[in-house]
């Protein structure tokens, strides 16, 4: 896979403020990079730098093969940008505004219709495209920014947090829109959702106090989670008083936690050893004894257990 984007020790000061303190990550065409980080870790700063917006103080970033900093002209027409909080003309209808957006990017005009068409059916705005920007709900001018950023078509997209104000549908639709064009394109997603980086992202890149903390698969990330491999066994009915006992002498399990369920009933998540793997003498036991149970889950880790501990 050919690198799209390559930082190398990128910084950023705001007067004596360290923002950004030298954040290094490649992505590669095919990729859908979670770029993740708590409030004020310097996720938005670094994205404005490798876009353009803001400079570096420090370092030094290549997107498509161009300097960000001798060759931002280059950068920008390769790259569709969708920030924070962005900036729309609501004073415009959507199909005057995406209109303009395409004029800027240096679409011809015989293209620009095409162009418009193809990215309102991507982003379903199709009934609003006559309606003024400023009188769109927070999700759907979100999904304007977002088809503005499609409109040339690029084959680089930065996107920050892209389904801010989106309801649960919508927020579907555009992970969709993600997926299918993740084997085409290089996308840098942030986000806070991180079911969201389930669903799209192929590597994850952790920041912290402006520092790259982690930069790994979400697999792999799971892996690190105190539940990955645990089995969560939930009774129908009251089980034997000496469950807990046979439960911690099973073969592999280190320790047992009891809980009680919402509807009140007995659950019991047993952690493996060290490199071992419990689920099969488990179930072994559960059909030797026939214990009446709601469910039966491994437990595959949890990757917000793991962001709260590399970024603590």
């Amino acid at each position: 896979m050919s690198v799209m984007i390559d930082t190398q020790g990128l910084g950023r000061y705001f007067g004596h403020i360290k923002a950004v303190d030298g954040v290094s990550f490649q992505v590669a065409k095919g990729e859908v990079l979670g770029f993740l980080g708590p409030n004020g870790a310097g996720k938005s700063t670094t994205m404005k730098m490798i876009t353009c917006f803001l400079a570096p103080s420090f370092g030094t970033a290549k997107v498509g093969g161009f300097d960000i900093q001798t060759h931002s002209r280059e950068v920008r027409a390769q790259i569709g940008y969708l920030p924070e909080n962005a900036p729309l003309y609501g004073e415009m209808e959507v199909v005057e505004f995406l209109n303009f957006v395409a004029e800027v990017r240096g679409l011809e005009k015989a293209k620009r219709r095409a162009s418009i068409d193809r990215v309102v059916e991507m982003t379903s705005l199709q009934g609003v495209v006559r309606q003024r920007i400023e009188t769109l709900s927070k999700g759907f001018k979100r999904r304007v920014g977002l088809a503005q950023a499609l409109i040339h078509d690029p084959q680089i997209l930065i996107l920050d947090e892209p389904t801010d104000g989106l309801d649960p549908n919508q927020k579907h639709e555009v992970r969709q829109l993600i997926n299918s064009m993740a084997k085409e394109k290089c996308i840098v997603l942030s986000t806070h959702i991180l079911e969201e980086v389930d669903e799209v992202c192929t590597r994850v890149v952790i920041i912290a106090k402006g520092k790259t903390v982690a930069d790994s698969t979400p697999q792999d990330l799971r892996r690190r989670s105190q539940l990955y491999g645990a089995v969560t066994l939930t009774f129908s009915k009251s089980p034997p008083p000496e469950i807990r006992g046979t439960l911690e002498r099973l073969e592999g399990v280190r320790r047992v936690e009891a809980h009680t369920t919402n509807e009140g009933l007995s659950s019991f998540t047993l952690f493996p050893g060290q490199g071992r793997e419990i689920l099969y003498p488990v179930v072994q036991e559960a059909q030797r004894n026939s214990w009446a149970l709601n469910n039966l889950r491994l437990e595959s880790g949890q990757l917000d257990e793991i962001f709260r501990e590399i970024t603590r």
